[in-house]
């Protein structure tokens, strides 16, 4: 092969046509007389230009990738090649279509092994992305079968290529660039001696293509989260404590954030109040101030516009006393979280007990989860969530030593990776003299990504500086996990084993 000087990739024009007879002549070689006649390319570039591309390797055309837009359940999976081209009239194209569907790609063997087809293949997603189209789908020829045909059925054939036992030109190279298999199809293009007229139903699936809707709302993509690292301090009244909370409000809000997360126990300092009763019962004095709290920040959520995760408090059902917080929305709807683990301190100096309520929960930017402190330490949790389509993980949390604060941080970054999510975690810092229990403070603040190249490379997106009263604002782009899931260097949930091992929610109602 010369030396090659230039590459080009464009659409295709009808000037070209008489190298793109060519080129394609030598590519099908094996299958003489198929090529496309000009009427068919006049036609294709008439209804749709932007999907006819072209190689173009030193001035000649080297291959070229043709495709219309179909509406695809009326065909289904279960078509010929005739019927997805109208009998090759292209009639069966539709601009309001929902699928680009692929009816060529070739490249002439002499600029074979540059990868040129790739190049094809990547315009051809992104023009799926721009024109927002639910995937990618075309009938692939397996031009290797007919030296197999006689010991292997196409599905046996199909699996060797797919575990790389057996090598298919087409097939290889198309499952190598993200295709999936749907199906076999039987007698897909008549005079395809070497498939043995089969062919694999292959699809690309868009994972930015959002449904046509009516509806003015749409979820975002950037999500801005403000923390608040609360400085412990001591209240005369509540009131005092209630107007350091919509400070708090208000400067995150003022910052445009969709969520503001609070610590864990961050109410403790009310427990001053008790200081001359148990441990035991100045949490449950504690604990009758919860609904007022819950109250106050559901207004404040409605009045600053924004999503407040309120932490945690303790709180009294019947004669047990639980660790709650609130997903105070925006719109005025409220959900409760709890914490399914308490500490062995928890239960000796208050008595807690541990919830059993694990679940995502719905917002204006999508699902997120809630785990309170201790909880983060159990990988368990957090993947059940993930399976339900968490995005966003906050962790409210109450540590008074670095010991205590690592093993929550280190497990954050932990849930982070496993489960392709980010990680929002807020605590306290300073001292309570005079709350039994709740001497001092350890904390930093952060968010926390998965680790591969469209995030930090340590995983840390931000972080407070440690035991400081302050916010930590931060934005969260939700496509890069959509895109991480399916292009990641690594993919930790599509990857599980399940044949070996899986994790199931037992009956909450119990």
């Amino acid at each position: 092969m010369a030396e090659i000087k230039n590459v080009e990739l464009r659409n295709l024009n009808i000037e070209d046509y008489q190298q793109l007879k060519t080129s394609m002549t030598e590519a099908y070689s094996n299958w003489p007389g198929s090529y496309w006649r000009e009427h068919h390319i006049q036609t294709l570039l008439n209804i749709f230009p932007e999907g006819q591309l072209a190689v173009v390797v030193d001035g000649k055309v080297a291959g070229c990738a043709l495709s219309l837009i179909v509406k695809y359940e009326l065909f289904s999976d279960e078509h010929t090649y005739e019927e997805i081209t109208g009998n090759y009239t292209f009639s069966t194209h539709n601009p309001k279509g929902d699928v680009l569907y692929g009816i060529d790609v070739f490249i002439t063997p002499e600029y074979r092994g540059l990868r040129l087809a790739r190049r094809m293949y990547d315009a051809r997603k992104e023009l799926c992305e721009q024109l927002n189209l639910k995937a990618i789908i075309f009938g692939g020829r397996i031009p290797n079968y007919y030296k197999y045909s006689n010991e292997l059925s196409p599905k046996d054939f199909i699996q060797k290529v797919k575990f790389k036992e057996l090598y298919d030109p087409t097939l290889t190279f198309q499952l190598s660039n993200d295709f999936h298999v749907k199906k076999v199809l039987k007698g897909y293009l008549p005079g395809d001696k070497e498939s043995k007229e089969y062919a694999v139903l292959l699809q690309w699936d868009n994972i930015y293509y959002t449904k046509k809707t009516k509806s003015l709302s749409q979820q975002k993509s950037i999500v801005r989260l403000g923390l608040v690292q609360w400085q412990m301090r001591h209240y005369a009244t509540p009131e005092d404590m209630y107007e350091q909370i919509e400070y708090f409000v208000d400067a995150v809000s003022g910052y445009k954030s969709d969520f503001i997360l609070f610590p864990e126990f961050f109410n403790a300092p009310l427990m001053a109040k008790y200081n001359h009763l148990s441990e035991p019962e100045a949490i449950r004095k504690l604990a009758e101030y919860t609904e007022d709290i819950r109250d106050r920040f559901t207004q404040l959520a409605i009045s600053y516009n924004v999503n407040i995760i309120t932490g945690s408090m303790p709180l009294m059902k019947g004669d047990t006393l639980y660790n709650i917080g609130y997903l105070c929305r925006r719109n005025g709807t409220v959900d409760s979280y709890e914490k399914i683990h308490v500490t062995p301190d928890e239960v000796k100096f208050w008595g807690l007990t541990g919830s059993n309520q694990v679940k995502v929960f719905e917002t204006d930017c999508g699902k997120i989860g809630v785990l309170i402190c201790y909880d983060v330490e159990f990988p368990e949790l957090a993947r059940i969530l993930a399976d339900q389509g968490m995005k966003i993980l906050f962790v409210p949390f109450l540590t008074d030593t670095q010991t205590g604060y690592s093993r929550v941080r280190y497990c954050a970054r932990a849930r982070a990776i496993e489960n392709e999510c980010f990680v929002a975690i807020a605590g306290s810092v300073g001292n309570l003299p005079k709350v039994h229990n709740m001497d001092i403070q350890y904390a930093q603040s952060a968010v926390f990504t998965p680790c591969d190249f469209p995030f930090p490379t340590n995983g840390v997106k931000t972080e407070a500086t440690p035991n400081t009263e302050m916010i930590l604002v931060s934005d969260v782009d939700l496509d890069l996990l959509s895109e991480l899931h399916t292009y990641g260097s690594v993919r930790n949930l599509k990857d599980r084993r399940k044949d070996v091992f899986d994790l199931r929610l037992k009956d909450s109602e119990k």
